[in-house]
């Protein structure tokens, strides 16, 4: 798709900057092609055979059309967010907000019933035969619970520390199995006694379960991408399908046809349990785009994408990718990368999920430092010394980092409202859009902070181009922007743009950042976390 935007001269006053709008005619791109879903977790069947798919990061529960290979938003944000998805036996639907802790129901179309709150990490439900509902904390908790279904009694505990219960299923011994996530175990759990029992083990990240008509345990393996088939009476595996890691849930018709999720890939496929042949239903190039480096290599530009469940790269010319890393893949460093800055031989992933600054080495795709411990990282660079520095949005705060995996901090400035984007200046200063205060500020290595420009919407990704102008994806105007950093004037570049994803409810508003780059050329290109595409701004 190629739209032309023509733009054409106006000035406004305001208190900090004038307001420009560009006589230069750009050229607008779509690079990279979208996709359906923000991340694809928990499947679900009905009694009709209509699939639903939740997201976490896109905060939405999707119907998917197995036919026609697309999908639509059956309940949005932020009631939607969906880590799993179970069918009562009369039809009603339930499914886990993973990231805001509640749990919700909905039978038909009828309204929507809070059933739980306040449960972190509430991730994996399934109902039993009488109509009852468990649900299990994992990642952000370690708890089995049985859920009142009609949302008035607070959940009974029934176990924890089992060592991460994920996608589980009643079996026909009304015993709940699943998989334990850190002991790469499949186990049953008596919920009466309430008693745990190894079924299998020897996997390496065992995510989901599920039954067939005749009796067989089917488990996804995140880290190796296999669908085994278990025997659930002596736990006698058999691999059957060997797919790409990143599988988070499955779900089995009434049919016995085998429906798969994977994240990275943003796809659902089905698989034959016969053969183990798999028919891709639905899929992406990317999952969900958000910060973004650019690097020009002889006239060639690459894009560095954090794609939160895989690191990519992107071809500036021809749009194709390419995959160094994708997540829970077994002996891959990643975790969740949400933003990303490339410069010389280093990309910095930061994720303000996991509190974490990854080094990767740009050329080899290494790993040459993974630092911990920080309060949700935005952005991150480093300076001509080696040190690093990093935005803080959950400390509001720039810090200098160096060390030994970054264990010496020091901050630089505090008190930033909102800082996101981050990209270096002249002489060891920085320049960091503060998102929550619609400004872009330059700061010193001294800490002092000036205000290049104010009265912004949502300012989030950042970048410099090679005359010194920065360009800046104002989120909230849903537009890229130029601004002088010598007079503060701001010129509209392109607007009218699919960014500023309304996520998940915590951090942004945005959660996962727009991020742009400029390449050598003065090419623009920026993430669309709406349509999980990647653009690509140049003069005519």
């Amino acid at each position: 798709m190629t739209s032309r935007i023509a733009l054409y001269a106006a000035v406004v006053a305001t208190v900090f900057c004038s307001v420009d709008v560009s006589a230069q005619t750009y050229e607008v791109t779509k690079l990279v092609p979208g996709s359906a879903f923000h991340g694809v977790h928990g499947l679900g069947i009905d009694k009709a055979g209509h699939m639903f798919a939740g997201s976490v990061a896109g905060a939405a529960l999707y119907e998917v059309d197995l036919n026609n290979g697309t999908a639509k938003i059956a309940i949005p944000t932020p009631e939607g967010m969906a880590d799993d998805i179970a069918f009562a036996p009369d039809g009603t639907m339930a499914w886990t907000g993973f990231l805001t802790g509640d749990l919700y129901s909905r039978k038909g179309d009828g309204p929507i019933k809070k059933l739980a709150s306040g449960l972190a990490g509430i991730n994996s439900l399934a109902y039993r035969k009488d109509g009852r509902l468990y649900a299990s904390t994992v990642f952000l908790g370690d708890t089995l619970y049985e859920i009142d279904v009609e949302g008035v009694k607070p959940p009974r505990m029934i176990m924890e520390k089992m060592g991460g219960l994920n996608g589980f299923e009643f079996g026909p011994d009304d015993m709940i199995y699943g998989p334990l996530w850190f002991k790469g175990q499949v186990v049953k759990v008596d919920v009466d006694k309430p008693e745990l029992t190894v079924v299998a083990d020897g996997f390496k990240t065992p995510a989901a379960v599920n039954f067939d008509s005749k009796g067989n345990l089917w488990v996804v393996d995140t880290a190796t991408g296999q669908l085994v088939r278990v025997d659930p009476k002596t736990g006698a595996k058999k691999m059957v399908a060997q797919l790409k890691p990143s599988l988070d849930n499955l779900a089995i018709d009434d049919q016995d046809h085998i429906y798969v999720s994977n994240m990275a890939d943003n796809g659902i496929q089905q698989v034959d349990a016969e053969t183990g042949a798999a028919r891709q239903i639905i899929i992406g190039k990317l999952a969900l785009p958000g910060g973004i480096g650019v690097v020009s290599d002889n006239g060639k530009d690459t894009i560095y994408v954090a794609d939160v469940f895989a690191y990519r790269t992107v071809d500036g010319a021809t749009g194709e990718v390419s995959e160094p890393a994708r997540m829970h893949a077994a002996g891959v460093t990643l975790e969740y990368p949400m933003s990303a800055t490339a410069k010389g031989d280093d990309v910095i992933l930061s994720s303000w999920f996991t509190g974490t600054v990854q080094v990767i080495d740009r050329k080899t795709g290494a790993t040459r430092e993974m630092m911990h411990g920080f309060k949700a990282p935005h952005d991150a660079i480093r300076l001509g010394d080696g040190s690093f520095l990093v935005n803080e949005l959950g400390a509001k705060s720039l810090v200098r980092v160096s060390g030994e995996h970054g264990k010496d901090r020091t901050v630089v400035i505090g008190d930033l409202a909102g800082p996101v984007g981050l990209v270096g200046g002249p002489n060891g200063a920085a320049y960091v859009t503060e998102a929550f205060s619609g400004q872009v500020s330059k700061v010193d290595s001294n800490g002092e902070k000036t205000v290049v420009a104010k009265d912004l919407k949502m300012p989030e990704g950042i970048a410099l181009a090679g005359d010194g102008k920065l360009i800046v994806a104002e989120v909230g105007a849903k537009r890229i922007i130029q601004i002088d950093p010598a007079n503060g004037n701001v010129t509209e570049i392109a607007g009218n743009l699919p960014i500023g994803l309304k996520g998940a409810p915590g951090g942004l508003p945005t959660n996962i950042p727009t991020g742009v780059g400029v390449g050598a050329s003065g090419t623009i290109y920026f993430s669309s976390n709406i349509e999980n595409a990647i653009y690509k701004i140049a003069k005519k």
